[in-house]
């Protein structure tokens, strides 16, 4: 029996691009985007407002929003770490805000300066400001480091679960879990996720998984076994893991297009308009390492997609 459809949330123009030294000129990100959406992506985080000093690879955010949302159907993403981010990104006319919280404190204080209870604290004054600018705008959590901290170590699954409560009771709309270190594991994936979905419902969200260990597309069919059906993924694996040198950071969108379809999950993705799309990403940053199987193999003889 064919599976129930999977949304495939594209990070690479956030995720992907932070990750690199290079500054991809924002006609080649437009580009970029609408070859994404060209072959099928309906949720696309098309950057992050934080301090261009702090990610000058991002600074045109406000401008790319702008032109995603020509895109008809489409849902915008950008990620805010604070209420300034969310205002600014709320001004710019996103769908969807993305908020990072880690699970650990040592990744917390380094990444955002905050504990992950005053984290709490920020979201929900990104929700009381949201309800007051424009309550058509989601806002989603990702918990990082949610199966591991390469500062802290192990992060306690009950941490991980009482943080999410506390999320949701701030007001937001969805909260799912980031493997930011690549340490998670498929039995760990499923249980995370259960235990997620039992503690909030039908708000537990997306997962976000890296493939930093080779585990990626194993542990994204961990996740879709107990219920997730919206997955973080980049086009050829861009980003994600900065500091693992000839390892594929973030889940390959074209792989995990793949595994669905092939196991007859539609996706609403054109896979060979996907695959071309890697011309637009390698268009605007010519040389750059990217990842995928998929592409290196070619789509098997008599394929026939879900979607």
């Amino acid at each position: 029996m064919p599976g129930a459809a999977v949304r495939i949330s594209e990070v690479g123009p956030r995720d992907g691009l932070q990750s690199v030294a290079r500054t991809m000129s924002t006609a080649h990100k437009c580009s970029w985007i609408d070859a994404l959406y060209r072959a099928g992506l309906r949720e696309i985080e098309v950057g992050s407002f934080v301090p261009a000093r702090l990610l000058p690879q991002l600074a045109d955010t406000a401008e790319l929003v702008r032109h995603a949302r020509r895109l008809e159907a489409l849902c915008v993403m950008a990620l805010v770490p604070n209420q300034h981010g969310a205002q600014a990104a709320i001004d710019a006319g996103v769908h969807k805000l993305s908020v990072p919280v880690s699970a650990s404190t040592a990744h917390s204080l380094a990444n955002l300066r905050k504990t992950p209870a005053q984290m709490v604290d920020e979201v929900r004054a990104i929700v009381a400001l949201r309800d007051a600018r424009d309550d058509r705008v989601a806002v989603e959590i990702g918990i990082s480091t949610a199966f591991g901290c390469t500062l802290q170590g192990t992060v306690r699954e009950d941490e991980v679960i009482d943080l999410a409560r506390q999320l949701v009771a701030a007001g937001a709309d969805e909260c799912g879990l980031s493997d930011t270190t690549g340490m998670a594991n498929p039995a760990q994936v499923r249980r995370l996720f259960d235990a997620l979905r039992k503690a909030i419902g039908d708000r537990a969200g997306a997962a976000h998984l890296h493939n930093t260990r080779g585990l990626g597309l194993a542990n994204c069919l961990a996740a879709h076994d107990v219920g997730v059906h919206t997955f973080d993924a980049s086009l050829g694996g861009l980003g994600g893991c900065p500091y693992a040198p000839g390892a594929s950071g973030n889940v390959v969108t074209e792989d995990l297009v793949f595994m669905f379809e092939a196991m007859g999950v539609p996706t609403g993705i054109d896979l060979p308009l996907l695959l071309a799309a890697r011309e637009a990403l390698l268009a605007g940053l010519p040389g750059e390492p990217i990842y995928g199987m998929t592409a290196e193999a070619g789509l098997p003889a008599g394929f026939a997609p879900a979607s």
